[in-house]
């Protein structure tokens, strides 16, 4: 029986042997990797930073997703995000002109509000779809004294989390799962979580920034946990660096609405889509500079972990035990709508 792969990420195993057989011209700066937030591209005196990335869970405001996790990767990068083209797919039967007015005002008010300009893209409605589908490709620019490239991480390096988990989760199930969770949840938990999409946000732009300018060479790599959870951003960021990860879970900030939403579903936290939040790598001595500067920002910050040399290496101490920092095959929340 041949094996099938389930709905989400590629294995990583999988991934990589097919990112190795890729060769690039002497142009590409930084090329496909596992945990790699974006393509750069050396374009006259600067670097051109590329990202494409769908939104596939959500159906509200599907728009301003896509904006918003485009962007968050080009700030990644150390760049400034700048065009967006957008291919919308739409179903056939339940595609109406209000529910395409709807995402393309989305993406209006996402691209303005991290100053991206929507510049072209294509619309369909397509076959076999139950929902619609959203694929954006973000270009930006930097510098190249500005970019943040993983490889400079080193042993002993400390990972801050900024803001918390799991933002864009929590508004995806208070928003597509409302008629269950009304009977179990408190409303004002409830309408809290639902607004988590606006507040506290999507963007990590503004948060890439403040540690870009407060820390320089001392801020050694960013990366925006997504699909898959924080669990997964953070091997990611093992991925991209080469090195090794263990993650303190007791100071790892978890929104008091996504424990209750995941507590109704038996979700884990940790695996549950996490945009939002801002995974920096940041050298021990710039450390206390970063966090001041997060939180004189009003971006709550913590230092959760630090990077080791043994690239094998990923543990989770909880309560003063210490095993594997988990693994999530499949994001929490396709889990959770697949046995819906």
């Amino acid at each position: 029986m041949t094996e099938t792969l389930p709905p989400g990420k590629l294995p990583p195993e999988l991934l990589a042997s097919l990112l190795a057989s890729i060769e690039s011209d002497p142009s590409v700066v930084v090329g496909p990797g596992i945990g790699r937030d974006a393509a750069v591209v050396r374009f006259a005196d600067r670097l051109l930073v590329l990202k494409t990335d769908p939104i596939t869970f959500a159906t509200d405001e599907i728009g301003w997703y896509a904006a918003h996790v485009n962007a968050n990767d080009i700030a990644c990068m150390g760049a400034t995000p700048r065009w967006m083209l957008v291919t919308t797919l739409l179903p056939e039967h339940s595609t109406t002109p209000a529910l395409v007015e709807r995402i393309f005002a989305g993406l209006r008010e996402g691209c303005e509000s991290v100053g991206v300009s929507l510049v072209g893209g294509h619309t369909e409605i397509t076959t076999g779809l139950d929902r619609p589908i959203v694929v954006g490709l973000m270009a930006g620019e930097a510098q190249p004294e500005d970019l943040v490239d993983p490889c400079s991480a080193k042993p002993g390096d400390t990972i801050i989390l900024a803001r918390g988990i799991a933002i864009e989760g929590t508004a995806i199930l208070a928003r597509e799962m409302t008629e269950t969770l009304a009977g179990q949840v408190d409303r004002d938990v409830l309408e809290r979580a639902s607004r988590f999409l606006h507040d506290p946000g999507l963007s990590v732009v503004p948060a890439a920034r403040v540690l870009r300018e407060a820390l320089g060479s001392q801020l050694h790599a960013l990366h925006d946990p997504t699909e898959g959870g924080l669990a997964t951003g953070l091997r990611e960021l093992g991925a991209a660096t080469g090195l090794g990860l263990a993650v303190e879970g007791d100071a790892i900030p978890v929104y008091p609405e996504t424990r209750v939403l995941c507590e109704v579903f038996g979700l884990d936290p940790l695996g549950l889509i996490a945009s939002g939040a801002l995974l920096a790598v940041v050298a021990p001595e710039g450390v206390s500079t970063a966090l001041a500067a997060l939180q004189e920002a009003g971006i709550p910050a913590a230092a959760i972990g630090r990077l080791t040399a043994d690239p094998h290496e990923a543990t989770l101490t909880t309560r003063g035990t210490t095993g594997p920092l988990p693994s999530f095959a499949v994001d929490e929340i396709a889990r959770l709508f697949a046995e819906q």
